[in-house]
């Protein structure tokens, strides 16, 4: 069984591990100051768009998910005909159409892909499943390689896919933003409520800033710094603390600023030990690129980091 995996351009990984794992890129319209573009993943463009300011506040950003017939007919084209099962996992449906979007256009390539896998000459039937990965960016980075992890295994596709329903109610990201007060301006902008005014103000006022913890879509600011290397350095004394305690997935994921995510973990406060707890205990630490798209959802240099784990409460110790 030939198993395929697509992810939305939300999705932060690194982009050797997509290109070799043979992840599908599902993306997302992107509107910057009256210029459309698609958000691939494609790394040139990422940093073409980093560099030329075009993120920061001030300029009008939004994302536009792909159509039910867009995505239906990419599914034709390009998963029925190379694989027999395929997983598409999106990014929060409460932040997002893409899974309302993904689910309709899944049931209608379910009605019809017969003649276009007949065409690429693949014998027997098609499945997939959309997956609400309950999570954004390097969360859902997270889901994406532990769910190559698991199809590496070999696992069947009815426990395939139990495990990874199941993977995201364990997934926890964390974040912090370089300008509270940017994120606050894009979350309104969505009719999403979740960063106070106050927050925003006290954090541009003060120099105060958080860590913004979060189980699914359900976060909290938990700790905060009168610096931003102070919050981000307690984020990834945190990660380290859980990966010592153990985690459910082989793998944590941290997201920075392109050129910091080339330079590697050791370069961000805190990266020292998170690199040394994940040798220690065989996990492998994966540095992505924040995208286009995450970078519009939560401000250019916001640092984030995600990890499984059973339930437990944020700390450094």
């Amino acid at each position: 069984m030939q198993v395929g995996l697509l992810v939305d351009s939300a999705c932060d990984l690194p982009y050797d591990f997509i290109k070799e794992n043979d992840i599908f890129i599902l993306p997302i319209t992107v509107h910057l100051d009256g210029e459309t573009i698609v958000d691939d993943h494609d790394p040139a463009r990422v940093r073409e768009i980093y560099r030329s300011g075009l993120l920061d506040r001030g300029h009008a950003a939004e994302t536009e998910a792909y159509t039910t017939e867009q995505i239906h007919q990419l599914l034709l084209d390009k998963v029925v005909t190379h694989y027999d099962f395929a997983f598409l996992e999106t990014v929060a449906a409460s932040r997002s159409q893409i899974f309302a979007n993904a689910s309709e256009a899944m049931n209608r390539t379910m009605a019809d892909y017969r003649p276009y896998r007949k065409a690429a000459g693949r014998e027997g039937a098609f499945s997939m499943r959309v997956v609400d990965s309950g999570t954004i960016f390097a969360g859902q980075g997270l889901l994406a390689a532990h769910t190559i992890h698991l199809i590496k295994q070999g696992i069947p596709k009815q426990e395939l896919r139990q495990r990874v329903g199941e993977f995201t109610k364990h997934i926890y990201g964390s974040l912090v933003p370089r300008d509270v007060y940017y994120l606050r301006q894009r979350a309104r902008a969505r009719g999403d409520k979740s960063v106070s005014g106050l927050s925003a103000f006290l954090s541009k006022t003060f120099n105060i800033n958080p860590v913004i913890w979060a189980r699914g879509t359900d976060s909290q600011a938990v700790a905060k710094s009168r610096s931003f290397e102070g919050a981000v350095e307690q984020m990834l004394t945190y990660a380290a603390a859980r990966v010592r305690k153990g985690l459910l997935s082989p793998h944590v994921v941290v997201t920075a600023a392109p050129d910091l995510a080339d330079k590697g973990a050791e370069h961000i406060p805190g990266g020292e030990a998170l690199n040394k707890a994940c040798e220690d205990e065989g996990v492998e630490l994966m540095m992505a690129s924040s995208g286009i798209t995450s970078s519009i959802y939560v401000g250019p240099g916001t640092i984030g980091v995600a990890l499984a784990a059973e339930e437990h409460a944020f700390s450094t110790g």
